[in-house]
């Protein structure tokens, strides 16, 4: 079971980096002057071409960690996960990748608020 719940994490955590291209990447297009003059409707549907790789790890992610599939976690703690895991990757992203973000002592404090939200979810009382 525990094979089952760190590649469920692994692939959770691929499937964000292809999320967070997908959602937030296309915000960068106006450094290239390649890509800056993209429509619109160009950049939707590169986006959904990210997204569709997103979905395509995200999926079996859940079904490999799902209890329902032999996998260790409920449904609750799947999304939970996936949102810690998505926090994470974002911030990455945002001040290391993109390069365009600072990170503020308000936003450590919600991501501890966060953390703290997983560890309820994961209690068993």
């Amino acid at each position: 079971m525990l094979k089952h719940g760190a590649t469920a994490i692994a692939l959770l955590v691929l499937s964000n980096v292809f999320m967070t291209l997908a959602w937030y990447g296309h915000l960068q297009l106006h450094k290239s002057a390649r890509w800056s003059t993209l429509p619109l409707y160009a950049i939707i549907l590169l986006s959904w071409l990210v997204a569709l790789a997103e979905y395509a790890l995200q999926v079996p992610a859940n079904c490999i960690g799902s209890e329902n599939y032999g996998g260790p976690f409920n449904l609750f703690e799947l999304k939970m996960i996936q949102e810690a895991v998505s926090l994470v990757v974002f911030t990455v992203f945002a001040v290391w990748v993109f390069k365009g973000e600072t990170l503020r002592w308000n936003y450590i404090v919600g991501f501890v608020f966060l953390m703290l939200a997983v560890f309820f979810i994961f209690k068993k009382w």
